[in-house]
């Protein structure tokens, strides 16, 4: 540790910019969320990789997907989704099965146990994210949600 003060020593530290801080904070953000989400799970014991996968393979209905296009519709990378579907798949969450058309392909497809799990989440979990967001407010959560699809590029 330097000789200097405190004060000295923070002067002597470059400003962050406003994105450098703007980064921060939507990471800290993130992070303050996703344990909301996280500690809601535990119980289910599911992580919030594992029940995101639930919810896309819930919305690709009874022809499922193959882990390719699973992959491509997570909300955070997750580069071994095999193992990720293995540990669902043991715990009778999802089930997969060979493509007869293509072999190479193995596709993906919720359980009835899967379905059940979610079910009894889908209150909780919107509960939980309206409890997140009510300091924004409708119109604040709107901007929010503006703000973030212009940040990835989708506006």
């Amino acid at each position: 540790m330097s000789g200097k003060p405190l004060a000295e020593r923070e002067q002597a530290r470059p400003a962050a910019s406003a994105a450098v801080e703007a980064f921060i904070h939507v990471l800290r953000a993130a992070d303050h969320l996703g344990r909301g989400v996280e500690s809601l799970l535990g119980p289910a014991r599911l992580t919030g990789t594992q029940y995101n996968v639930l919810r896309i393979l819930r919305g690709a209905g009874p022809a499922g997907l193959a882990c390719r296009e699973i992959g491509a519709r997570m909300i955070t990378r997750d580069p071994d989704i095999t193992r990720l579907l293995d540990r669902l798949e043991k715990r009778g969450l999802v089930t997969r099965a060979r493509e007869r058309r293509d072999r190479r392909v193995i596709t993906a497809r919720i359980s009835p146990a899967g379905w059940r799990i979610l079910k009894s989440l889908d209150r909780p979990v919107a509960e939980l994210h309206e409890q997140q967001m009510r300091r924004l407010g409708p119109r604040r959560t709107r901007l929010l949600i503006r703000l973030l699809r212009h940040l990835r590029g989708q506006e």
